[in-house]
Formats: structure tokens, sequence, C-alpha cells
């Protein structure tokens, strides 16, 4: 167990250890069929329901775990250390799928799509990134105009996590809904439910890794659903959706240090049972060196993102600790996943291993929930620095 756990209450570690123990017992002996031959992991997503992982940040009253964020990010740190797309998934359905209702729905909305979505009987998306809007968010095209007492979508968003599953119930889409009097885009988003005609779900993507995480990309046809359906204050989609991506770059950091800790717990394994020249090969300066740098990248990821959580689940502005902590974690997978790899040599770059799996996977996380350089830009602004 890291240090830095053990400064946690112990109910938060009593969490970590029953999410450590599902992923070892129950994730570890299938995450690489999933990944082979590219199927989401049904059975997982149904044990994580039962335990009750998708209800852990809301209140008990409507359901809920009645935990806070921090136990959210444990538990996806656990997941993501013996598979990221079981990771994801989790983080996706809460964060994007079911939390932006709990935060700024409406008593009937909540009663209709919030009680599957913490339940785990289903699964929600969020539908933001666009074929050509990625980092610039504010480039939307998808439009929403209001007819008859409807809202009329026409447009199409890009790479949508849990959108296409068996499981999915709706996916809240961020519109451009008119033009606000200083001439800008007003952004508004809107509960599209599964099923409703002109909503067409495309083929999965064919993607570098994650390959057991659910992605497609989505169209919309004169989609037609009630003004109801609008989530939130009309115009307030753009300061919604900046809500949802800085909690989610925690979660997204949390998943990183996961995967860090991973590549950590197999790099040390093998180097103490490979044996080259003699001796493990652990205890060859060089390799020695390469885990110890892995266990400082570690550590120090993890610190970073325990304490941007600890600023948000106690109110306090958590922005730029966010970017700094997706930011620092992103890149602590990335580079432990090369040095395991590394460390395997041949093995390392075979796909039965899971250090290979890592080593596909980890790219994504410098790329979704704001590129590193957007990260930069942030974290330069925070500094009174205007880095464009």
């Amino acid at each position: 167990m890291d240090s830095a756990l053990k400064q946690l209450s112990a109910e938060h570690q009593l969490l970590a250890e029953t999410v450590r123990a599902f992923a070892n017992e129950v994730i570890a002996p299938v995450a690489a069929l999933h990944d082979q031959e590219q199927t989401f992991p049904y059975e997982i997503v149904k044990g994580m329901a039962e335990m009750g992982l998708f209800a852990l940040p809301f209140p008990e009253e409507i359901g809920g775990m009645g935990g806070d964020y921090l136990s959210l990010c444990l538990a996806i740190e656990e997941l993501a250390r013996i598979d990221q797309s079981v990771a994801i998934t989790l983080d996706a359905a809460v964060g994007l799928g079911a939390m932006p209702i709990y935060r700024m729905g409406t008593e009937e909305q909540k009663e209709k799509y919030l009680k599957p979505l913490i339940s785990g009987q289903s699964l929600g998306a969020f539908g933001l990134t666009e074929p050509d809007s990625g980092s610039d968010a504010s480039g939307l095209r998808t439009t929403a105009r209001l007819e008859n007492n409807e809202w009329v979508i026409d447009g199409a968003k890009a790479f949508i996590t849990n959108s296409g599953t068996s499981i999915t119930s709706l996916v809240i889409v961020a519109c451009v809904t008119g033009v606000k009097n200083d001439g800008s885009k007003e952004i508004s988003t809107i509960i599209v439910p599964n099923g409703t005609p002109g909503f067409t779900v495309g083929p999965p993507y064919s993607k570098v890794g994650w390959h057991a995480s659910d992605t497609h990309p989505l169209s919309f046809n004169n989609v037609r659903v009630p003004a109801s359906n609008l989530l939130g204050e009309r115009g307030r989609g753009y300061a919604n959706f900046l809500q949802s991506l800085d909690e989610g770059r925690i979660a997204i950091a949390a998943l990183s240090v996961g995967a860090a800790q991973g590549c950590l717990d197999e790099s040390l394994k093998y180097a103490k049972e490979r044996k080259a020249f003699g001796k493990p090969i652990g205890q060859h300066q060089s390799i020695a060196f390469k885990i110890a740098e892995m266990q400082a990248r570690t550590h120090i990821a993890r610190l970073a993102y325990y304490h941007a959580v600890a600023l948000m689940d106690s109110g306090k502005d958590f922005k730029a600790q966010a970017s700094i902590a997706k930011l620092v974690g992103s890149e602590a997978a990335m580079d432990n996943a090369r040095q395991a790899t590394q460390i395997f040599g041949g093995y390392g770059f075979m796909n039965e291993y899971s250090v290979a799996r890592h080593y596909r996977d980890s790219k994504i996380l410098e790329i979704g929930e704001g590129t590193s350089e957007v990260q930069k830009i942030l974290i330069a602004r925070d500094l009174g620095l205007r880095a464009e």
C-alpha cells in the first residue's frame, strides 16, 4: 500500500482495498480477453453496480452511497491498475452521465433518468466533442431550436464514451441554441434518450487502446425531444460542461495514477523474478533506478490528485490543481508504461502482458479531458500569464 493511502480515513482505505480485491479477482482474469476481442465487459459492469460503485458520490436519500468525490477517484484508481477500459467506463458513467443530471436536473428529470444511472442499471453519456471541435469546445456546431414545444437537434458528435452499449439510456448533448447579445454562441445541454428517432449511434471506433471501452460517433438528424429535456438553465451549457471537465480532470488523474501504479506493480514483480547475468534484473542498477523513478512519479501524481480532490470536496477553488493533477498524472502513466515495457523487454511487446495493454491505453490520458497543452495553458493563466 502506498504511504499516501495510509494517511486517508479508515473508510477510504477499506473502499480502496475492496475495489482492489474486485479488480484482482474479477477483472484481471478476463481483461486480456475483452481487450483482444474488443468486447464491452457487461459482467464486470454488473458487478460494479452490485458493489454500489456507480452510486458512490451521490447522497443516500436519492439512492446513492453517501460518499465524496475522493471515494469515486479511489475506486477509479484501483480499477485502472488492472484495466483502464473498466475504469473509464465508471468515470464517464458517473462524472459525465449521472452527475450533470444530479447537479442541474429538475426533480422530474432526476426521477426519470437519474435513479437507473446511479444504480448502474443503465449508462449515460455526454456528447460534447465534435468532428471539428476538440480542445476548442466553444466551436460547437450541433444546433437545437425550439419548435412546437420541442427541441429539434441537428449535428454530430465524436469519440463519445458509453454511448452505444445495450444498457445506454441517454446522451446529454451540448448544442448551440441561439446567439447571445454579444454575438457569441448560446450553448445549452439537452437530454436525448436512446432510441429517439433521428438519433443514430455510429459503428464503434477502431482504437489504439481502451479496447473494452465503448466509444462511438453520434449523429442527430431532426431529432425531436420535449422542451422539458433541457438540462439546466438555457444558455448556461458552456459553464456547466466546463465544471464537468474540471471535475473530470481529477478523475482522469486518478485513473492515470492507477495505470502508473499497475505498471509499477508488474515491473517490480518481474524484476524480482526475471534473471539476467546470474541474478534478478532488479539487482542491476539500470533496472532498479527505472523502478525507483516509476515509484516517485506515481507517488507525486497521487498526491497531486489527492490535493485537487480535497479542495473540491471542501468547496474551494480547484481548477488549477485539477489541471496540474491531470497533467502530472497522465505523464506519469505514459512514462511508467514506457519504462515498464522496456523492463519487460521483448515480453513487454507481447499483448498477453498487461504492460503492453497499459502502453497502448495510456496515450489517450494525455489527450482526453483536455490535452496536456490545454492543461499548461490553464496552469499558466492561473499564474497570471497569457499563454495562447
